[in-house]
Parts: C-alpha cells; structure tokens; sequence
C-alpha cells in the first residue's frame, strides 16, 4: 500500500508538471496547441482520486481486520481488501504508463515540428482508447472486473509497448524527411531520457512464446531477474502469503509478475507460467486456482446473503457499519437450498416465525449483547458475535459485495 501510494502521489506531481510547463516556441507543448491536448492531461488527473479512494478503502479494510478479535473474521475482512489493493496496484501501473505517452506527446510537440500536430492527437486518441476500458474495470471496485482487468494487463501492456515504440519511431522518421539530421540524435536521447516508459514497460516481446521459468531466476543476493529487473525474494513471499490467504489471487500476481519480467506472450490453456507457479510455492492451494467465469460451470448464480440483516440497516449504521464498512460489503453466496434453510425453507413469513431464522437469530444474540454490556456494540464486537454463529451456521466466512440479486 506504501508502494502504490507514493507512486501515486509520484505520478500526481508528475501530471502537475506538465500541465503547469509553459509552451514552448510556436505555441507547442501539451499546456499548448490551444488546449488540444489538455484532455489527455484532464484524463490522468481524474484516474487520481479513484486511486486514492481504493488505498483509503484498503487501508480501512486492514484497520478493522487488526482491530477485530476473530481470527477468521480478520482474514475474511483482509480478503475484502484484496480487490481493491489489486485495483490500486494494477491502475497505478496503468496511469504510469500513460503519463510517459503525456511526456512523449510533450517532447514530439516542442523538438519534432514535423512530427503532424494532427497525427499525434489522433496516436493519443486512439492509446487513450486502449486504456480506457481497462482502467474502467479497475475503477468499478467490482472484484470480478477487477480481476478480468489484472489479468489482461500484460497483454495490454505489450500493445502499448508497440504503440510508443511506433509514435517514438515516426517521430524520428519524420525529422529525418525534415532533412534535420542533425537534430534526429538529440531528439531521440530526450525521448529516451524524459520517458519513464524504460521502468514502466519491459521491452518488445520475443517473436517466440516466452515461458517465465526460463527468464525468471534468483541471484546470489535474493532478488530475482527476469529480462529485466523484476522484484525482490521478500515482494515474492508476500505475494505467496496472500495468494494462500485469498487476498489476492494467483492470476493477478501471475500477471504482474509476468509485465515486471517482460513477459507478454499469454500462456496457454490460462495454465499459469512454470516459474510463477514455483515462486508461489507450486502447492495445491495454488495448483487448483485457475479463471473461471462468474457462473461456475455453466451454473447459475449463487444467491447472495447478507450476513448483517438489511431490515436492521440504520441500527447497523449506528454501530459503525458505513462507508467501506456498510453491510452490502458483508454478502456472502450460498448454494439455493442452504440460503433458504437458513431463512426458514425460504417462506419470509415463516422464517421469521422461527427462532433460528438467521435474520432473527442473529439480532436477537446482537441485542442481548448489548443489553448485557449496557451501551451500544462495537462495530468490532458486532464482528466477533457474527463470525461465531457463521461458524455455527456453516456459513463461508467469505463476503463479497451485494449486487443487488
């Protein structure tokens, strides 16, 4: 979290630079042009608080799961969290990758006048195509669009590769016509040195598939290597520990890892890369992770169950259940018939009727609590009494979002 903030903030002062950075000679530069790239600059700006809202989210989330006293609920509650620390990990490599085609634009605009103003709005136009969808999916805080989005991302990241090669490319190409040779190797050293893009993006990826276990090794002093520098012995073993933990998944740590190696090719089948699989420990927990869709096999959808009773909102809201922490954040899926047993064999009229309908059961444990504590629960207390008759219940501590099916 740490990480993605100060890339964040990184990022932050990096758009605040080239909004602010006068325009060059003939009214050129992104701050130029008569404004018509200030809504490529707008765009990066508005991915900012977005960003900033998921890692305050995750923050919270990771507060309350330290703060409550239930093992189980605390993992479920760090479980809650891993959507959006994914969101937050997977966008701020996005933005940044955006941020160097700004500063490329940037460099074009004011040292490549043959470079057609035209031409460059209409690169921008479309890369800004490409990653808007994806940055959607992030932004959306739903988990299963998150996690499509993660996964696509070194897919995605390696057509953006080619799309600033091509505009750096024809950038050069066009001072050369211009007959200013001279100034082509200038302009290509600034192109190299003002862009990010060398740290943000790995290289062009190789013509033949590219299998992580051949590129990914770990050196004498713990850090391992890949095409380029990748990540520390230590960020492999936490992603290991919350991949086990489901926090996060194995699909989205495979493909961050694969875009920090360089490597782009999609693996066959979705079968996860040798090495990955290897970092991760290779374990059953891991082996039996694969993608699938939101309906299983062909299955239709699991009906959802609030855990804390929707009825009893405002009593809940009272208690600390708000924000991140409202109660549609506590919904778990239940197979049909143990849904409908647990509401008293599906009749709301009935199942209300018998004492050990959930819905009455469980304010009904939370209220006695109460009466015997003599002031209003904590939200942590609240957390603590759910979790032991979820447990009693046979309830999946596992929550999810309520969708509103």
């Amino acid at each position: 979290m740490k990480d993605v903030k100060n890339s964040t903030g990184a990022l932050a002062d990096a758009l605040s630079k080239l909004a602010t950075r006068p325009p060059g000679l003939g009214n050129r530069g992104l701050s130029g042009i008569n404004g018509a790239f200030t809504g490529y600059l707008g765009y990066g700006f508005n991915q900012l608080p977005w960003l900033l809202g998921a890692l305050g989210s995750t923050n919270t989330l990771t507060e309350a799961a330290s703060e409550v006293d239930d093992s189980g609920m605390e993992l479920a509650l760090l479980r809650m969290s891993g959507p959006r620390l994914q969101a937050a990990m997977s966008g701020a490599q996005l933005l940044a990758v955006w941020v160097d085609f700004l500063d490329l634009s940037d460099v074009v605009l004011r040292q490549c006048p043959a470079y057609s103003v035209e031409k460059l709005m209409v690169d921008m136009h479309r890369v800004q195509g490409m990653v808007e969808p994806s940055m959607e999916a992030l932004a959306s805080a739903d988990p299963e669009r998150v996690e499509a989005a993660a996964i696509a991302l070194p897919e995605l990241m390696g057509q953006l590769t080619r799309e600033f090669q091509s505009i750096r490319e024809g950038a050069r190409v066009a001072m050369e016509r211009a007959g200013q040779a001279m100034a082509v190797a200038q302009l290509v050293e600034m192109l190299t040195m003002v862009s990010a893009m060398k740290l943000t993006l790995p290289r062009l990826p190789p013509a033949a598939p590219a299998m992580l276990g051949v590129g990914l090794v770990v050196n004498s002093n713990g850090v391992m290597m890949g095409s380029q520098l990748v990540v520390s012995a230590e960020w492999v073993e936490m992603m290991r520990r919350l991949v086990q933990a489901g926090v996060l998944s194995v699909s989205a740590v495979s493909a961050a890892v694969r875009i920090h190696a360089g490597v782009m090719m999609a693996q066959a089948n979705g079968d996860l890369p040798k090495g990955v699989r290897e970092a991760l420990g290779n374990g059953p927990e891991v082996r039996g992770m694969h993608e699938t869709g939101r309906a299983g096999a062909g299955m239709s959808e699991p009906p959802q169950h609030h855990v804390l009773p929707r009825e009893f909102r405002e009593w809940f809201e009272k208690r600390g259940f708000t924000g991140d922490m409202d109660i549609d954040q506590f919904c778990v899926r239940m197979e049909r018939a143990s849904h409908e047993a647990i509401h008293g064999g599906g009749d709301w009229k009935l199942g209300r009727t018998w004492p050990g309908e959930w819905n009455r059961m469980i304010m009904e444990a939370l209220q006695d609590a109460e009466s015997k504590a003599g002031r209003m629960l904590t939200r942590n207390e609240i957390l603590k009494n759910v979790a032991k008759r979820m447990r009693d219940y046979q309830i999946p501590m596992k929550f999810i979002p309520w969708r509103g099916t």
